[in-house]
């Protein structure tokens, strides 16, 4: 039986402050959830409305729908619903592939820049202090389950890249084309703030690369941080796994 005040909590982790202070997200939709529970992520509550039997192995507590519509994220609740701790944090390495991200705003796009590594085998993201929170709502709902196999770090970016041994490429407009660069097997590639890119203070520390535009009729201002995210990591893993062979 699920209680009043375990509901109300249960809706307070919509905000941030409550997340962090219970140290709780929720996660919406049974193939996320499933994800979740399969990868070891510990489960504080599970909740289903009444005809919902996805998750029926996992014994979930039933509720109403009134109730869930007035927890849930979500315009129609898919009537599912789960609360989970967050995900233990590591230090922060200093070898192998990392992305990093310069203040990203966008949920939804730090959601699938999380899918992206996790594709990619990228195990880690080292995101500014000001980049949107992991365990936001659209950020949880884009990674779809993702983020319980990518570390997500939240540090000063100057000080981690000022005292890392990696080679450093930011991603600029008028950076070197990364079809035309050779990029190391470890390294750091970081990634920029949907409408700035990435601060000036952080341009300086590493060696610029673009994703060169082709098109000649009109020009695109720039293309979307998790479509370029996308781009710059399959053209990484693709040459180290020519260097590999």
């Amino acid at each position: 039986m699920i209680t009043k005040s375990k509901l109300k909590l249960i809706k307070s982790l919509s905000r941030k402050k409550y997340r962090e202070e219970y140290q709780l997200f929720v996660v919406e939709g049974y193939k996320s959830i499933r994800e979740l529970i399969n990868s070891g992520v510990h489960t504080e509550v599970l909740l289903v409305t009444e005809g919902n039997h996805q998750l029926d192995d996992f014994d979930p507590d039933v509720i109403g729908v009134k109730e869930m519509n007035n927890i849930s994220n979500y315009t129609t609740a898919p009537g599912y619903l789960a609360v989970f701790k967050m995900i233990t944090k590591t230090e922060i390495p200093d070898q192998g592939k990392i992305l990093v991200l310069d203040d990203v705003k966008d949920p939804g796009n730090l959601g699938t820049i999380i899918r992206l590594a996790d594709w990619f085998n990228i195990p880690n993201i080292v995101c500014s202090n000001e980049t949107v929170d992991m365990y936001n709502t659209k950020c949880v709902q884009a990674s779809m389950a993702s983020l319980s196999r990518v570390q997500i770090h939240y540090a000063e970016l100057v000080m981690f890249l000022n005292n890392t041994s990696l080679p450093i490429f930011v991603t600029a407009m008028d950076g070197k084309n990364v079809y035309e660069t050779t990029l190391p097997e470890n390294a750091i590639i970081i990634m920029g703030n949907e409408s700035h890119g990435i601060s000036n203070e952080i341009q300086k520390l590493g060696k610029a690369i673009s994703i060169p535009q082709y098109g000649t009729i009109q020009k695109t201002e720039s293309l979307n941080v998790a479509t370029a995210t996308s781009l710059i990591l399959g053209e990484w893993l693709r040459t180290t796994t020519i260097t590999e062979k």
